[in-house]
């Protein structure tokens, strides 16, 4: 099973031929971030759904108390890359609100039941991320 940057890599080589359906039949798709400190690209295959013409992932680090780096990257810096299958295109990342988060969660812990697991196992809120397409 792939993991972090074996995944990535091997994902961008083969358009997610290789990489985009991941284990249990998770969807992943590669989220390109800035990094906060060096300025740098920095690349992360996440759990994915599309919902209503926009991307969402979880930043649920499984259940860690931090946050994962790529979401302190675009909290600083909501200017994305996507990548799903072939596809690359520039995106924006938002923090869903509440009302959003309680619509979304259910969605994707039905591709990733584990994130139900994670939420009860740290005292951080768990955000749930937007990522919408910019022309």
């Amino acid at each position: 099973m792939l993991f972090g940057d074996e995944h990535v890599r091997r994902y961008e080589e083969t358009d997610g031929e290789v990489g985009y359906d991941w284990y249990k039949g998770a969807p992943i798709l590669i989220l390109t971030t800035t990094g906060r400190r060096t300025g740098e690209p920095r690349k992360s295959a996440l759990i994915f759904q599309e919902v209503d013409g926009r991307y969402v992932v979880v930043a649920s680090k499984g259940g860690a108390d931090g946050h994962p780096a790529w979401y302190l990257n675009l909290r600083d810096d909501p200017d994305v890359w996507v990548q799903i299958r072939g596809e690359r295109f520039p995106a924006r990342a938002r923090t869903a609100d509440p009302d959003e988060k309680a619509r979304l969660w259910p969605v994707m812990a039905a591709v990733w039941p584990d994130y139900d697991e994670y939420s009860r196992k740290t005292d951080r809120d768990i955000p749930v991320v937007i990522l919408e397409r910019v022309s």
